[in-house]
């Protein structure tokens, strides 16, 4: 069968008699049992499940208030606390020219665990490119003795 070619009505039949997943199939089973009111020990044979099984399906059906039996779309957070905290003292510090692995450094210093890799990302959502490798004489000097960084 192409991509795009329509189904024939034995196929489409064939979705709902024969399900391949496993919600799927329990979905349809249940339905044939309480809306065709076909014979639990038929609908469990059809679906293959065997009676007992098929009967403790139906009992947790009628206990659970709200099956789900389809996949529903479930948001991811929206925003993430630890690095909108730390936006400001990130962008502070890279302009003083300190590279990612100090700007964490610094920030567990503040109590502030935010990994290099977070703070790698804030930097890229600031626009700020990624520092050339630098020898240890080239770079700053330490953060501990340096102050920090007034925001404004």
């Amino acid at each position: 069968m192409h991509i795009g070619q329509p189904k024939t009505l034995t196929e489409c039949q064939a979705f709902f008699r024969a399900p391949e997943q496993p919600r799927h199939r329990q979905y349809e089973a249940l339905r044939a049992y309480f809306l065709d009111q076909r014979l639990s020990k038929d609908v469990a044979r059809a679906f293959g499940y065997t009676v007992g099984t098929f009967r403790v399906l139906c009992h947790q059906f009628r206990r659970t208030p709200r099956p789900e039996f389809f996949c529903r779309p479930r948001p991811g957070p929206r925003q993430q606390p630890k690095k909108t905290a730390a936006r400001q003292i990130v962008v502070q510090l890279r302009k003083q020219n300190f590279s990612v692995y100090d700007i964490s450094q610094a920030l567990k210093e503040r109590q502030i665990r935010l990994s290099a890799t977070a703070v790698r990302e804030i930097l890229k959502e600031e626009g700020f490119a990624p520092l050339p490798r630098r020898l240890d004489e080239e770079r700053p000097i330490a953060l501990t003795k340096m102050e920090p960084p007034v925001l404004s």
